[in-house]
Formats: structure tokens, sequence, C-alpha cells
């Protein structure tokens, strides 16, 4: 049968037209300008005075993180308190959706750290010296652990093994240098920098900060072309850098390790777990590997790996980092191997005090410090910029937070049991309390601003300690042989599609 094309060239010819208009309009609109909402005017336009806006931000995830999506739980003591203290009492509270390191920071991972910061602050030796990890935490009186001072910490078979000996301070320092190195190497694979890393030395090298407020220049390769053809740095608002690397607070680090997405459904958890995994035990109930321990800690007295030849969980002291099986989140040893220091100032009575969405007691509120001669951020000697405090002047007006300091916030000391009128809340005539004591006129706790929770279970502690929702505090400028920590990112913006780890 012969086809006649005749019939229908007139409505071919019309559908070719349409289909040849559609297409010229999107390939217009493809590259037409975006335009305001608001007023219609166009973005990165020259005639419009090159107002910047592109659409649409996915933030990347950071080297060694693990994305972990937000929700509510309950947080606080899932087992008996042995102890007594009194201290994780439970309560519901919500997390954003945020990031956590896979595994404890390495040992290999702090070497690098100190390998940057001996060279670049090479006329400074007290830079790199106060960032040592203190090796003769494994020493003890009746112990011989002569080999971990020697070795832990530098010898390539603890490569893999976390660090340890390094106090709260010194953890927090090195999530600032890691921040900045991260920073610094996408504006390298961006091709806006270059490497220069002989010309970093002391106060000459970068910082995220510093870059980001014209405090320090670098070797450019090729910046930002501006709708108006002038070239400029990388702006914080451009979505190119990541966020902060800092600690974890409690409240995230205990969300993290319970891993509760394996145990949900349509919203509800239908089994609550007392570890980092299902079950009461610490023994994996898998066929293939039935009877393997799922955490490095002390069975009982004298016994921290087992009978030779099939130790239990195959570690007398720490095991590398990614030793056992992974929680539902995909992160290693959030049960024993090392305690991990938090962000949060510890109390006692921080779950009834906290907030319910992001609780966390820590904060400092800080501004720059500005010098009135130039206008410009103040560097310190090590090229990073000065914060200070806000004063009270400047929070007199506020009405969500009156103070700078809020580390002991609302904690029963004196200023928190004082009413706005100035009338005191629950002390009586004599000043007594159940809680606190009246020492020289002041009421005060017995823990101060300085100390600082950690979390987990060590190699050293027994399975209490294990449950996420233990809780023990350390001053912040101490260290032992058993506290290690892992570093983690706020998320920014639309929370991406959760893919579950297998």
């Amino acid at each position: 049968m012969k086809f006649d094309f005749s019939k229908y060239s007139t409505c071919g010819i019309f559908i070719l037209l349409a289909l040849t208009f559609t297409s010229c309009e999107k390939v217009k609109n493809l590259f037409s300008k975006p335009k305001s909402s608001t007023t219609g005017w166009a973005y990165n336009s020259k005639k419009n005075g090159g107002f910047e806006y592109k659409k649409g931000y996915k933030q990347p995830v950071g080297p060694g993180l693990v994305y972990i999506p937000g929700g509510s739980f309950v947080m606080g003591g899932t087992m008996e308190d042995v102890m007594g203290d009194n201290n994780n009492p439970s309560r519901r509270i919500t997390v954003e959706s945020f990031y956590m390191d896979e595994t404890e920071v390495k040992n290999v991972d702090y070497l690098e750290y100190l390998h940057w910061l001996r060279r670049v602050y090479s006329n400074n030796t007290n830079v790199y010296h106060n960032a040592l990890p203190d090796t003769l935490v494994w020493r003890s009186s009746l112990s011989y652990n002569e080999p971990y001072v020697r070795n832990y910490l530098r010898f390539k078979a603890y490569a893999e093994y976390p660090v340890v000996g390094v106090n709260w301070v010194q953890a927090t320092d090195f999530c600032k240098w890691r921040t900045d190195r991260v920073n610094e190497k996408i504006l390298i694979d961006k091709g806006i920098l270059k490497y220069d890393t002989d010309k970093q030395q002391g106060a000459n090298n970068f910082n995220t900060d510093s870059y980001l407020t014209g405090q320090y220049t670098g070797t450019v390769k090729k910046n930002i072309k501006t709708s108006n053809g002038q070239e400029r740095s990388v702006k914080w608002s451009d979505g190119i850098l990541l966020p902060n690397y800092r600690l974890p607070t409690e409240a995230e680090w205990e969300y993290a390790a319970y891993g509760l997405v394996g145990n949900t459904e349509n919203e509800r958890i239908n089994n609550k777990r007392t570890f980092p995994w299902d079950g009461k035990w610490v023994r994996n109930p898998q066929l293939k590997h039935r009877g393997r321990f799922l955490a490095n800690f002390v069975r009982g007295n004298g016994d921290y790996m087992g009978v030779a030849p099939t130790p239990n969980d195959g570690g007398v002291k720490t095991v590398e980092v990614k030793s056992f099986w992974a929680n539902d989140f995909g992160l290693y040893c959030m049960a024993g191997n090392v305690n991990e220091w938090v962000a949060d100032v510890y109390r006692q009575t921080s779950f009834d005090d906290m907030g319910e969405v992001n609780p966390y007691r820590g904060n400092v509120f800080k501004k720059l410090l500005i010098d009135s001669t130039t206008n410009k951020p103040v560097k310190d000697s090590l090229g990073r910029l000065v914060y200070i405090k806000q004063t009270s002047e400047e929070l007199s007006k506020r009405k969500n937070y009156r103070t700078a300091d809020n580390r002991n916030y609302n904690d029963g000391d004196l200023k928190s049991r004082i009413n706005e009128d100035h009338s005191w809340k629950g002390i009586d005539k004599n000043g007594s309390t159940d809680m606190y004591y009246k020492h020289n006129n002041e009421i005060t706790s017995l823990v101060s601003d300085v100390a600082r929770v950690y979390k987990g279970g060590s190699w050293k502690d027994r399975i209490y300690w294990l449950s996420p929702g233990s809780r023990r505090f350390l001053n912040e400028k101490r260290a032992t042989d058993d506290i290690g920590f892992r570093c983690a990112m706020s998320h920014v913006g639309k929370y991406p599609k959760y893919k579950k780890h297998k």
C-alpha cells in the first residue's frame, strides 16, 4: 500500500513549526538571564548593576564524612544508672541533618597536621609543641607500656589506629586546621588558586576566614569573573567553600551512634537500641560472624582481648579504626575502641536545661575584632582572625540571648537563680538548695566551664559505657590514653535524599 504524504503535508508543516517555535523558546530560556520574581530585573546582568545569583545548591560531602539525616529521637540513658550520676534522663529532642567522620581521627591524620604546623611555623616551634599529643598518657606505675610511649603515635604499624593523648582544645584546633586545608584544596581544584606551599610561612598562610575577608590572597590562577567584567576572589555566598569541620555536639554524637534508621519504618522506631546495634548483647548474631564481638572493650576483670588463639575483640588496647562493623549510618567504632570528645560543656542537668532542637551547652557568641585605624579585621601571630566576645552593651536590647558566654547559662549559679525582677528562684532565706552549695556568698555548681563531655566507651571500659546514652566529663586541657575524637560538619540548605548504608 502506497502512503499518500500529500494529505498530511499541511498538518506536518504546522507541527514542524510548532516544534521549532517551542525548541527556540526553550533555547532562548536556557541562555536568558534568570530574573527576580520580586522586581522582574535580571540577575547577573551588567545593565542591572551586576547583582549575582545562581539558583540551586547541593552541598558537597567533605573528605572523610558520612551524611547523617536528621530526625527526632529519645536522648539519654537506656540502661540502669549503675553509677548513680542521674545525669542522663530520657528526653525527646530533634537533631538537624549533618555530617560526621566515618571513623575516629587516625594517627596518620594527626601526623599530617603536625607536619603542616612544623613546616609553616618553622620559626615558632611553640605552635608545633603545643599541638603534640601527650604520649606519656600510656605510662602506668605498675604496668609496662613503654613500647606505646615510643611507638603508638609515629610508628607505621599504628598509622590506622585512633589518635589519643589529645585534649579537647587540641582536638578543636585540629578541626580548624582541617577546615582550612580542605577549603584551600577546593580552590586549587577549581582553578582559582595555585599550589604555593613554599610561600606559606608563619602568619602568611591560607585560612578560610582570612581569605574570605581579603586578608590573604595566595597565588591566584584565575579569579571569578563577574557580570560586570571584573574579577574577584571567592565569596562565602558563592557556595564553593565548605562549612567548618568541628567537634559534634553531644546530641549529634548520640543520635549518630544509635543509627536508628535501621529500626525505623514510617516514622516508627520498632526497636529502641541500647547500643549502636540491635539487641542487648555485644556479639554478632549473623550466621557468618556469629559470636564475634561487635566492639573493643573489657569483658571482665583482666580480660581485655579474650583467650588465644581466638581472642574475642582482638585488641588489648586500641585497634584499627575500621575494625568491627559499621552501624546503620556507616560509622565505625561508635562504641568501644576509644572514647570521643564532643563539643558540649558538662552539666549534670544538661538534658533538662537545653533546647528541644539541636540542644547544646557551650555557646560563646563572638564578633570579629576590627582595627579602628584601618577598619580591617585583626590577625594574630598565626595568621588567624581575632574574635572577641560580644559586649553587654551590644546585647542589652536583645531578647533571644543577653550574655555572650552561655556555658553556664541557667545552670543554677547565682545569676541563673535571679529572675528578671531580681527576685530569687527556688532558694530559701538561708540561700540553701538541694543541688548547689553556698560559699562566700556565691551559689555555684561543682563543675567548671572547662569540663567537657566525652562519650562512647573505650578499650579499657566495661560494657556499661558502650551505650551512647552514657556520658562522662574531663577538663578540656587534660588528655588520656583512651580518649580520641572525630569531626562533624553542619549541613546547609535542602536535605539530600538519604541512601541507607549497606
